[in-house]
């Protein structure tokens, strides 16, 4: 078994604003997808969303069955809905997803937030 935030045993590309962030209370700012094709780096694909509050990212390996994500926010969003979200999302539509790691970090936040 390999270990990141989240493993799949296929390649699995995602629409993580479509899916995710617009379930949440935070605003999108930008969200791009770089596919990689295994020349120049390892196939598969990094794609961020940057958020009013912070980020949401996830970097996939997919010869390896990887997807990694990240979520941060430093505002009244959550970010652990939003992951809670993704891994249903993806609970649903790939029966063998293996969850190998996850952690939580304690979030700062501004005193007026």
């Amino acid at each position: 078994h390999r270990d990141l935030h989240l493993s799949l045993r296929r390649q699995r590309q995602m629409c993580i604003r479509d899916r995710v962030v617009s379930r949440s209370n935070a605003k999108e700012v930008h969200a791009h997808v770089e596919l990689f094709d295994g020349i120049t780096s390892p196939p598969g694909f990094a794609a961020v969303v940057l958020l009013d509050e912070s980020h949401l990212t996830a970097h996939c390996y997919s010869e390896l069955g990887w997807l990694a994500v990240d979520a941060f926010t430093c505002g009244g969003t959550d970010p652990s809905e939003m992951i809670t979200d993704l891994k249903e999302v993806l609970e649903s539509e790939i029966p063998n997803l293996v969850l190998m790691q996850e952690q939580k970090v304690n979030r700062f936040l501004h005193p007026e937030v």
